[in-house]
């Protein structure tokens, strides 16, 4: 009971516009933790131990919630929805486990990352635990377009990652290779979970596609908004170190955007730090300001402002209703976080 009162506690306290959403699907997101806890299970200790670390972190549940709302916003009346939803944090959390492991970050959403306590070794095979439940919780809904569309969704998240990875240090990367990165590892599964919730409410095919396009501008400006907060934000914001992408030789778009206006002296800092990993101290004080000379962050917040300006418009097809609201407010949110 202790541990279902943590759980709900962190997905339980929404701010600003999350507020409205969280609300309408309360009662939902309530059989949702649930599950969670009762699906996490195990006869091995360390599994539901370690995965209740991250799960319990007060991560927002924000893509579970986007499945649960899509459900809900094409009138369905079922529990499918319930068994989807977590299916969709599970393999969120499990993409978190890994990405910690192979960016060797140190705190996830403030805490302590898993890793860093138990080691590589338990963190990805709890991982690929949490993955094997939400295939099981797919299948468990009957639908084979479901099935479909998480596996998918699954294996380009994967190949986003490793993307990402083989990109590192790459002061080359054009904005379009960026903006294929981030939509495989992010807006995938944000199009996934939104377009999920309407297959399983049989929604007509306009609805399914205007929510996945929902999803996938929603996913893109978050991960614009969170890649402008790395060089700008507060840790608290984040729940991760500000300047962890500098560190890790990802190349972003605050980062893309200076490059392209750089006089030889910065492209050969950018070139040093980014490209060869060599950095000392204050190096990351001089790419803030490098940034900020450059005005990369407004140019990525302006790229951030027309994703979300596209997620409210795919929502036309829908009636007006508080779910319509919520879904407008909760891409609003996206980018005036970072204000």
């Amino acid at each position: 009971m202790r541990a279902f009162q943590r759980l709900t506690r962190g997905a339980g306290e929404p701010k600003g516009a999350i507020d409205r959403l969280f609300k309408l699907v309360e009662g939902d997101l309530h059989h949702v933790n649930a599950l969670i806890l009762e699906r996490m299970r195990s006869d091995v200790p360390l599994i539901p131990e370690l995965a209740g670390h991250i799960i319990n972190s007060g991560g927002k549940r924000l893509r579970p919630m986007l499945t649960l709302a899509a459900a809900q916003i094409c009138g369905y009346q079922g529990l499918g929805h319930i068994r989807l939803a977590t299916a969709v944090e599970f393999i969120h959390t499990a993409t978190l486990l890994h990405d910690d492991v192979v960016d060797e970050s140190e705190l996830r959403r403030g805490k302590a990352a898993s890793h860093v306590i138990w080691g590589n070794a338990p963190s990805v095979l709890v991982g690929d635990f949490l993955f094997s439940r939400s295939f099981q919780l797919m299948v468990e809904t009957g639908s084979l377009r479901v099935l479909n569309i998480l596996s998918n969704a699954s294996a380009v998240i994967a190949e986003g990652e490793v993307m990402q990875l083989s990109t590192r240090g790459n002061i080359g990367i054009s904005e379009d290779t960026y903006l294929k990165i981030i939509s495989a590892k992010t807006a995938a599964l944000f199009a996934a979970a939104s377009e999920s919730g309407a297959v399983i409410a049989q929604a007509d095919g306009l609805r399914e596609m205007s929510l996945k396009a929902y999803g996938h501008n929603l996913g893109i400006a978050f991960q614009l908004v969170d890649d402008a907060l790395d060089y700008s934000g507060r840790e608290a914001m984040m729940g991760k170190a500000v300047g962890d992408d500098f560190r890790e030789g990802k190349l972003t778009l605050p980062v893309i955007m200076a490059l392209a206006k750089a006089n030889a002296e910065e492209a050969e800092f950018w070139r040093r730090t980014m490209g060869h990993r060599s950095q000392m101290d204050g190096d990351l004080t001089h790419a803030i300001h490098l940034i900020d000379k450059h005005h990369a962050i407004a140019g990525t917040l302006l790229r951030a402002r027309s994703y979300t300006d596209q997620a409210c418009a795919a929502l036309n097809v829908f009636p007006e209703s508080p779910m319509r609201h919520a879904l407008s407010e909760l891409a609003e949110f996206c980018v005036s976080r970072a204000h």
